[in-house]
């Protein structure tokens, strides 16, 4: 976006494409303090803390209507927080104008100049801030390299696929070497095939650049793909936060199970303990056991048990590996995925999800089978 750049920034990180960053020098270049954002009686973002560290990709991740686009408008300068401060780089820029945040942004339809070529897109914020045209003209030659373009000054936004559009908006956002890159479900116009090839392409130049990135989608896959850091929210809220591994393999709330990948839910009862392992009784399965990790839990307590469908297994036998329960179930249904099926399978009052790779052939619908389940992918969360 067009804005004038600081006097004292990082070096033109477009000169210098080798430029790393350890971590200990991970500062935070995004930073918001109980930033909250109402419309009226209506509250979008609830009071908010959240950090981006120096070179890192965060990403706001949740269903619409969650406040996500809200929380990266504001830290664009395109809404106003209602409290709260937000800092770039150390500064508060609560009332600094967004042409005035060295900011990138990428939004979901682009928004290139039709009637300009692209190297007159890409120029575009060069020229605002009155770069001398000799550096302009490198700069652009630079940026459209860097995004695999180099051949596409002269043309026309119209002359050029979804995919490509898409590389020159995010091209225009990086030449003016901006403090942190915005976001906005940049990848939702392209078709599936695409969509995975430019996330990938967006993460390498992300990575190579090292620019301190807030990305905002719907899209748990990209998410779990490109992140360093995913932010899951929920009515206005963060309800979750950490790497990908951390957020999908230890959710801690019942929304982040249920919204991230396929969960069975399930809920029991405290009946003891065993091998450091809580023993747990649900209703019309059995006993079932699971690793503490923390939770202080006694005999009676309640507990809901997180499964990840990938994490059970279906076997015509039942297994006999230490710390492996196994359960007698029957396929209902298969949803065949190429590579790997999901299984819908009952056990005992129980309807579960199982998604395995296959082998040759998924397992047939209408067969018994046992429903394999290992204590150390059972997550437990409280009832509330």
């Amino acid at each position: 976006m067009p804005g004038k750049a600081p006097d004292a920034g990082p070096p033109h990180r477009l000169r210098d494409m080798r430029q790393t960053t350890t971590m200990s020098e991970r500062q935070p270049i995004v930073e918001l303090r109980q930033v909250t954002k109402r419309y009226g009686a209506f509250t979008a973002v609830q009071p908010m803390d959240l950090r981006v560290e120096s070179g890192a990709f965060v990403t706001l991740l949740g269903p619409s209507g969650c406040g996500k686009t809200t929380t990266l408008r504001m830290v664009a300068g395109l809404a106003q927080p209602s409290a709260g401060d937000i800092l770039i780089k150390g500064a508060r820029v609560n009332d600094v104008p967004i042409h005035k945040r060295n900011l990138g942004i990428v939004f979901q339809n682009y928004a290139l100049f039709p009637h300009k070529t692209v190297f007159d897109n890409v120029a575009f914020g060069l020229k605002y801030r009155r770069v001398p045209k000799p550096e302009i003209a490198e700069r652009v030659k630079r940026a459209l390299a860097l995004v695999q373009l180099p051949q596409m000054a002269e043309r026309y936004p119209n002359q050029l696929s979804g995919g490509q559009q898409q590389r020159i908006a995010l091209a225009r956002a990086v030449v003016i070497e901006p403090d942190v890159l915005l976001l906005d479900e940049p990848l939702s116009a392209l078709d599936a095939n695409l969509r995975e090839e430019m996330r990938v392409e967006l993460k390498r130049i992300q990575h190579q650049l090292g620019i301190a990135t807030l990305f905002v989608t719907h899209d748990q896959s990209e998410a779990l793909a490109m992140s360093d850091k995913i932010v899951v929210m929920n009515q206005g809220r963060i309800e979750q936060q950490g790497t990908p591994e951390d957020v999908y393999t230890r959710p801690t709330s019942l929304f982040v199970a249920r919204f991230l990948g396929n969960s069975n839910l399930l809920e029991g009862r405290v009946v003891g303990q065993a091998d450091g392992h809580l023993r747990i009784a649900v209703d019309s399965l059995g006993e079932v056991r699971a690793e503490p990790n923390g939770l202080a839990a006694r005999e009676g307590d309640r507990l809901r048990l997180v499964v990840r469908a990938e994490r059970l297994r279906l076997a015509e036998r039942a297994a006999e590996e230490p710390g492996t329960i196994s359960l007698a179930g029957r396929i209902e249904a298969v949803d065949y995925q190429g590579q790997s099926a999901r299984y819908f399978v009952t056990v005992g009052g129980h309807n579960l999800q199982v998604i395995n790779p296959i082998d040759q052939r998924p397992l047939a619908q209408g067969i018994q089978v046992s429903v394999q389940l290992r204590a150390r992918d059972v997550v437990l969360l409280r009832p509330d």
